[in-house]
């Protein structure tokens, strides 16, 4: 299983929020992520899908710097 199916396989959860937020992602932004951009989204998935979405849907606030730049583009979607 590639790096790529992995992420995919991880995206799916409980929440169809979730789902769409980050099935959105991994079409359309995955491919620009920096090296350092792509380990905290990986990083992000091993969040339960409550925290996940509080951070996406902005109850949560994102550490500053790399955090706070894929969080941000989490919630562009």
């Amino acid at each position: 299983m590639s790096d790529l199916d992995r992420i995919r396989w991880q995206c799916r959860r409980g929440l169809l929020e979730l789902d769409l937020v980050l099935s959105a992602c991994v079409e359309r932004a995955l491919p620009g992520m920096t090296p350092a951009e792509l380990e905290i989204f990986k990083g992000l998935l091993e969040r339960s899908d409550n925290d996940l979405w509080d951070l996406i849907s902005g109850r949560l606030e994102p550490e500053p710097g790399t955090e706070a730049r894929v969080v941000g583009l989490l919630r562009s979607l």
